[in-house]
């Protein structure tokens, strides 16, 4: 399977089916995995259309398995992050990570995406959140607009 991420938080690998494969790690791994899984099964009950889909979750083993939003976006104006990660609110969920590396492109229907939701809020639930302490490892820290 390609590795597309190993940090100190997590690593995330595509199967060759195409789906995503997610294990977590480090700090607070089973708190991150929880908001997760949590966030996505959330979006899916509201049918979100630019977030993965939540196809497997093992909290033994700490790792997901979703589908997948297309790949890494290089550039997106800051006016286009701003309404993409306030979109999401209206789901009734706030990324509090909301970086351009968090941002996809689906091809098949050309539609930007988010992923990564490990600390978000769900908006109708504040104990469901874990905000995001910066990560030395991360290399790109440019936050969506008066975020």
């Amino acid at each position: 399977m390609p590795e597309i991420k190993d940090t100190a938080r997590a690593t995330v690998h595509i199967g060759f089916d195409g789906r995503v494969h997610k294990h977590y790690r480090g700090a607070r791994a089973r708190e991150r995995f929880e908001t997760e899984v949590a966030v996505l099964r959330h979006l899916e009950q509201r049918d979100c259309p630019f977030v993965p889909k939540l196809l497997e979750s093992d909290p033994e083993a700490l790792s997901i398995i979703t589908t997948n939003c297309g790949t890494r976006v290089e550039h997106l104006s800051s006016r286009k992050l701003k309404l993409l990660f306030g979109e999401l609110e209206d789901y009734g969920v706030r990324h509090e990570d909301p970086f351009l590396r968090n941002v996809t492109y689906r091809a098949a229907d050309g539609r930007f995406c988010l992923i990564d939701f490990e600390f978000a809020t769900l908006l109708d639930d504040p104990s469901v959140s874990l905000k995001p302490d910066p990560d030395p490892e991360d290399e790109d820290q440019t936050p969506a607009p008066d975020a």
